[in-house]
């Protein structure tokens, strides 16, 4: 319990979250009197990140900040124009849309939601739509980008959990087409009785096959990814590597919007954010190691098993515990932190560690978005005039298809499980 406490006072006291499961690793071991093992820290810091599956994470951070800097994420916004820009209220679908494909970029909510938000939402506006209704359509397009492969939040977890990480990029495929197909339902919906404002249809792109092949390229770089891993080409790790060589190519030859001389800062900061996560993902192992003595996951076991026997009903409790701490925490630094502690519960229950880990990855994002300090809205309050009342009662919509969603791929796990059973990735 002091623990606890201490874990949160730290929290809210703005200590990074690194720093905070530092001081509560040795909170925890001197009430456990288990102060003999503060000796062996430094090795079990040093040996959580003797793990090969850890070097997908600098290399997918490259490809990100690659596409960035050469201008593709822009390229990859006029591609969703040419698609859908003309539909009736076209600019929702498209920010929708390039959420959806340039998911492979970020893999961060925030992240997404950061970028789009400075990009999408004045562009809705100065078509006429509503802020809170652009705003809206942003954040929750910003939820895609953590379960979409290539996914960072995937990675995590695959190398926390000691699973495949081609197997749970195949997983998040048919959820996140699901939860993309469910939110242009929403928007439909709002267009056919809100009505969206008229566009002419010659303020849409033209389609021309010169300007659609300049600007599918990009495109080439997570088909090439997901191809490759699910045909059994190449690891989640070559796969970054070629992904990063893809996106370098294309800004700097194809493009041209990339320069060598910005190579340095690029690589600068892809080391400082990988060392903040792999600082993260060595003091979350401490931690779980250091609970291990104390069979604290053994007691998580059991408590959940004096409460239900029925998954269904755990992975609900879960959702809800996922979704309180999602308030407060990014959604890496949740899986971090809660992977070693509930997993062996899930697996005392047959929940198969693939799908357990897309359930998991959904229910950090609704806590992202929920007041009162659901971080996603404030990212966007911070770029866009707008309260977080007007903002929340828009993305209600949104959020019932998400619960909508998510009920079904817990109720379902063959959602999950189908496409990487088909490709035999696990």
């Amino acid at each position: 319990m002091i623990t606890l406490a201490v874990f949160f006072i730290s929290l809210f006291m703005g200590l990074p979250i690194l720093i905070t499961l530092l001081v509560g690793t040795l909170v925890f071991l001197q009430q456990s009197d288990l102060s003999m093992l503060m000796g062996s820290l430094p090795l079990q810091l040093y040996g959580s990140l003797e793990k090969s599956g850890l070097l997908a994470i600098p290399l997918f951070m490259m490809v990100g900040e690659l596409m960035n800097r050469g201008g593709l994420t822009d390229r990859l916004i006029a591609l969703a124009s040419m698609l859908v820009g003309r539909l009736h209220g076209g600019l929702a679908y498209v920010n929708l849309l390039t959420n959806a494909i340039t998911s492979s970029i970020l893999g961060s909510a925030l992240a997404q939601i950061a970028v789009m938000s400075r990009v999408m939402i004045p562009a809705m506006e100065k078509k006429g739509f509503k802020r809170d209704f652009a705003s809206a359509v942003t954040v929750s397009g910003g939820l895609l980008g953590p379960i979409i492969p290539p996914s960072m939040v995937m990675i995590i977890y695959g190398v926390i959990a000691f699973q495949p990480v081609g197997a749970l990029f195949m997983a998040g495929v048919v959820p996140g087409i699901l939860i993309t197909i469910g939110f242009a339902i929403i928007i439909f919906l709002i267009g056919l009785f809100c009505g969206f404002p008229r566009e002419g249809q010659a303020d849409a792109p033209k389609v021309t096959l010169a300007e659609f092949l300049k600007d599918i390229v990009p495109l080439s770089i997570p088909l090439i990814i997901i191809t490759g891993i699910a045909a059994g080409v190449m690891t989640p790790t070559e796969a970054g590597a070629i992904g990063s060589l893809l996106a370098l190519l294309i800004g700097t030859l194809v493009y041209r919007s990339l320069r060598w001389s910005e190579l340095p800062d690029v690589l600068f900061r892809v080391a400082l954010n990988a060392a903040m996560i792999t600082g993260l993902i060595a003091s979350a192992t401490m931690f779980g190691w250091a609970l291990s003595f104390e069979e604290v996951p053994d007691r998580v076991v059991a408590l959940i098993n004096g409460v239900t026997d029925s998954p269904i009903v755990f992975l609900l409790l879960i959702n809800l515990l996922i979704i309180v701490l999602g308030m407060f925490l990014e959604s890496m630094s949740i899986l971090i932190v809660m992977v070693p502690i509930v997993l062996p519960a899930a697996l005392a229950m047959g929940i198969d560690p693939i799908h357990f880990g897309v359930v998991i990855s959904l229910a950090t994002l609704v806590g992202l978005v929920t007041p009162p300090l659901g971080p996603g809205l404030f990212v966007v309050m911070a770029t866009t005039p707008i309260s977080m009342s007007a903002l929340f009662k828009s993305m209600m919509p949104f959020l019932l298809m998400m619960f909508l969603c998510m009920a079904l791929i817990n109720v379902v796990p063959a959602l999950s499980l189908w496409l990487p059973a088909m490709f035999g990735l696990m």
